[in-house]
Order: C-alpha cells, then sequence, then structure tokens
C-alpha cells in the first residue's frame, strides 16, 4: 500500500459543500461565454439517460448551471464541431473530446474482455466497419437494425457488431438522432492528434483521478472512483502521485483529498435556484449527497409506483446552496404539472416556486399546476407565490 502524506489542511462540512458547489459550478458567476461546452469541460462528464420529462438529462445538466440556454443550442454544443463524443464513464456520458486518450485503459479492457452478453456472429464485425467506412454516420437503424424482436436486450447482430466496435474504440458515437447513438469511425471522428491508445494505464488513472477532484472539488476515494466509475485499487494505485491534497473534512469519517485550485481562494457568489435533474453528477453518489447536503436522494422512476415516496422522476431542488425539497414534474401542453411536491419547511416555499417558474418558461410553458403536497399546510403558501410570480 502506498504511503499516503498527512493532511495539513482541514476543511469544515461547510467549507466542503462549498467547494463542492462551486466546483461543480453552482456557486458564483456562470461562464455564460464557455456556455455549455464550458459546464461540459468543467464537469469531465454529462450523463445521458432515456427519460424524458421537463426535457432529457443532458439538456437539465447545463440548464441548471446556465439557465434557461436553448435545447437546440444544448445538442449544437455537444456535437458540433467534433467537441465531444459519448463512452462509458460514470454511465454512458458525454465526454470532451481531448479526453478520448485517458479512457485507453478501459478500451484496452474490453479489448481483452473474455466474456460478453451477447454472441457476436461471425463476419458481422467486419461488415460493419465496411458499411460504416462507405457510407458515413449512420444508426443501427440504417446499418440494418437494432433488434431482432421488441425485447429491449434482443440486438440483432449488427447493434452487437456496433456496439462492440464502440466499446474498443473503432467506432464512435457522434450525436444522438431521436435518441439513437449516430455510429462513425473513429479514424474519422477524433482528431488525428487524439486518435491514440498510447498512454499506459497508469497516466489513463491519474487523469481520471485528478479530473474528478476537479469536478467534485473535495472528496473521499469512493466519491473519486464513482465519479468515472474507476475500482478502489485503481484510485488507490494513483491518488498520491495525481496532483490532488489530502485533506480532513470534519464530519467524515473517512479521508479526503481536494483539487489545490478549490483550496486556494473561498467560495463566494451568488447561489443556483434551480430544479437538478436525478442524474447530475453533483448528486450522483447517494452517499456523499447524504454526507454533504443531509438529503437522500434516490431516483424511483424504477420503483413499482405503489412504493415510490417522492415521485416517477423526482427533482432535487437547490437553494441558497442547500437541497429544500423536491418536484415531480410533467407536463400537459403549455402546463407544467407538479405532480407532487416535498419542500423542507416553509422557508423552502419561494425557492420551490422561483424553480418552477424559471424551469416552466424554459420549456415554454406559460402556466404551473401543483397536484399535490407532501405538507399540506404549505399548498396555499406556494400557490401564493406561484400566482404572484406568473402575475
Amino acid at each position: 500500500m502506498t504511503t499516503l502524506p498527512r493532511p495539513t489542511t482541514t476543511l469544515t462540512a461547510d467549507d466542503a459543500r462549498r467547494i463542492a458547489l462551486r466546483a461543480q459550478g453552482f456557486l458564483g458567476a456562470p461562464d455564460r461565454r464557455a456556455g455549455v461546452r464550458g459546464v461540459l469541460r468543467h464537469l469531465g462528464a454529462v450523463q445521458l439517460d432515456t427519460i424524458s420529462v421537463l426535457a432529457r438529462s443532458h439538456e437539465l445538466v447545463p440548464y441548471a448551471r446556465l439557465g434557461a440556454v436553448g435545447r437546440k443550442t444544448v445538442e449544437a454544443a455537444y456535437w458540433q464541431d467534433t467537441h465531444a463524443f459519448e463512452y462509458w464513464s460514470h454511465a454512458a456520458c458525454i465526454l470532451p473530446v481531448e479526453e478520448w486518450p485517458h479512457f485507453a485503459f478501459r478500451r484496452r479492457a474490453y479489448r481483452d474482455r473474455p466474456h460478453w452478453n451477447h454472441e457476436l456472429p461471425e463476419g458481422v464485425y467486419d461488415q460493419v466497419i465496411k458499411q460504416l467506412r462507405a457510407e458515413g454516420p449512420l444508426t443501427s437503424t440504417e446499418l440494418g437494425g437494432a433488434k431482432k424482436t421488441s425485447d429491449w436486450w434482443d440486438w440483432s447482430g449488427t447493434k452487437v457488431a456496433v456496439e462492440r466496435a464502440l466499446m474498443y474504440g473503432e467506432v464512435v458515437c457522434v450525436e444522438r438522432r431521436g435518441w439513437k447513438r449516430v455510429y462513425d469511425l473513429a479514424e474519422r471522428a477524433v482528431p488525428d492528434a487524439l486518435l491514440h491508445d498510447e498512454l499506459d494505464d497508469t497516466e489513463c488513472l491519474r487523469r481520471l483521478v485528478r479530473l474528478a477532484g476537479e469536478s467534485l472539488g473535495v472528496g473521499t476515494r469512493a466519491d473519486i472512483a464513482d465519479y468515472h466509475r474507476l475500482k478502489g485499487e485503481q484510485v488507490e494505485a494513483v491518488i498520491a502521485d495525481s496532483g490532488l491534497v489530502p485533506v480532513e473534512v470534519e464530519g467524515w469519517s473517512k479521508p479526503a483529498w481536494a483539487d489545490p485550485a478549490a483550496l486556494a481562494t473561498a467560495p463566494r457568489g451568488r447561489h443556483r435556484t434551480t430544479l437538478l435533474s436525478p442524474f447530475d453528477s453533483l448528486i450522483w453518489e447517494r452517499a456523499r449527497t447524504e454526507r454533504i447536503f443531509g438529503f437522500t436522494h434516490r431516483l424511483e422512476a424504477y420503483v413499482p409506483k405503489p412504493k415510490r415516496v417522492y415521485g416517477y422522476f423526482a427533482m432535487p431542488v437547490l437553494a441558497g446552496g442547500h437541497l429544500v425539497g423536491r418536484v415531480d414534474p410533467a407536463r400537459e401542453g403549455h402546463t407544467l404539472v407538479a405532480k407532487q411536491v416535498t419542500l423542507d419547511g416553509p422557508k423552502a416555499v419561494p425557492a420551490v416556486a422561483q424553480a418552477l417558474i424559471e424551469a416552466a418558461t424554459w420549456v415554454n410553458c406559460t402556466n404551473v399546476r401543483v397536484e399535490r403536497v407532501d405538507a399540506p399546510d404549505l399548498r396555499e403558501p406556494l400557490a401564493r407565490e406561484l400566482a404572484r410570480a406568473l402575475g
């Protein structure tokens, strides 16, 4: 085991919370000139998910930090000019294209993988590569069909082949079209200077650990490992040489590491008030969210409806640097429907109303309707706040 230096800095729990908020882009003035691309580079990874309620999660992430940025602008910022690629990080994520070399360790691991859930029919892999080379970017449907039956995982041989090529790094997802991946050859999609697997595993891991520490501001080894879904022993092997520094955080039972730049200046500035995607990187790791915010976060979309507590796509509400409630949203025409609102006391009412109004405006809704409030005595105050804001 590596001998690690002793922490020389002690942070209060409040320091750690504010450092984390600034690192994730929620404290201080947003960099509007850098826009969506700046958010992606700052976070290092933006998670994708199939669920779309107000919008898809990769749209909600920049919205939460920048405000009502146009949804077409978001998509263009990710995919135009070979700015990003999609790969397996925390989950399926949009990643800055300059990080392509640092995922070589994962591509190598896939190439060396002995067992797969899907059998790859003989000759299909080469056929897919040949077709992409001849015809340019294509969806799996355009390549010959994604599924053999209606079952989600009953992939066609073509789909198996192109997804295997994606994992190997021979093929890249260059955009999403109607939520379908659009595949192209890496040799066309990735800039020549980046198209290599020259970095060894240690170099790749050191970079990703450093990036995770910068994106989190401060975190435990488990926090840092979770960011790009590294193994604990991978983090352990490189963290001492990653450029992160050990710190103590009051109330944290595990050792922590911080980005030195995050410690150089005290976090100050305006707090964002916003609805958060359940897949936002601020709240990716449940234990971290509980430790920093005292807030239990769980996506209930895959929980049977009778067992849901907060709703199908309950979005945490961030205000004043704290998580102050949840909203389970839906849309009916030009009405944003808050199917269920959970409030952390009366002080949360104005913030939740503000977050709802801003979200409604962003998705071109002109009205907000609240169906259920967990604390009945707060229903009327929330209705008044919404009525005042809507004019």
